[in-house]
């Protein structure tokens, strides 16, 4: 009996299966977000201490003690240029629950315009964002309050796809 019992053991034993999930909302990211990420939760920006969540579209920020969820910065940093100022990649729930470890971890990035926005890369996997020019024009995108992000830079604009900027 026992012998049997460890033949069909042997005979049963299940193999691992490797499961790979792979999750990529590039289509979703604005045209100001950084190249090289196939999926992002959210942005944390340190020059304007504020949050962008990327599935929804919204800018949280701190506004007299309360999380303020809106389509725009800030109104105090209503022509912050979205395309030049830093942008931290954080995929977590509610990354602004860590706000005050943010704010002091990701301060050595408030003046660091290093890096390049998406509607600026050649890469073809970008091509899928509404409004990517494939690494044309390289305009300025200045946001304005809670008006819905529309551009008031010089060159193209276009935040998220819902704001045109001047020529």
């Amino acid at each position: 009996m026992f012998l049997f019992l460890f033949a069909i053991a042997g005979f049963s034993t299940n193999k691992a299966v490797a499961q790979v999930s792979i999750n990529v909302n590039i289509g979703s990211q604005p045209l100001w977000g950084p190249v090289g990420y196939d999926y992002v939760d959210y942005y944390y920006l340190p020059e304007i201490e504020s949050y962008y969540y990327v599935p929804e579209r919204q800018f949280i920020y701190l506004s007299n003690g309360n999380w303020i969820f809106s389509a725009g910065v800030p109104p105090r940093y209503r022509g912050y240029d979205l395309y030049r100022g830093y942008k931290v990649v954080i995929n977590s729930p509610q990354p602004y629950r860590y706000f005050n470890t943010h704010k002091v971890k990701y301060a050595k990035y408030r003046s660091n315009h290093s890096q390049r926005a998406i509607k600026y890369s050649k890469s073809p996997k970008y091509r899928v964002v509404k409004g990517h020019s494939g690494g044309g024009n390289k305009g300025n995108f200045k946001a304005s309050g809670n008006s819905g992000a529309k551009g008031h830079g010089n060159g193209k604009g276009g935040g998220n796809g819902k704001g045109k900027g001047k020529h």
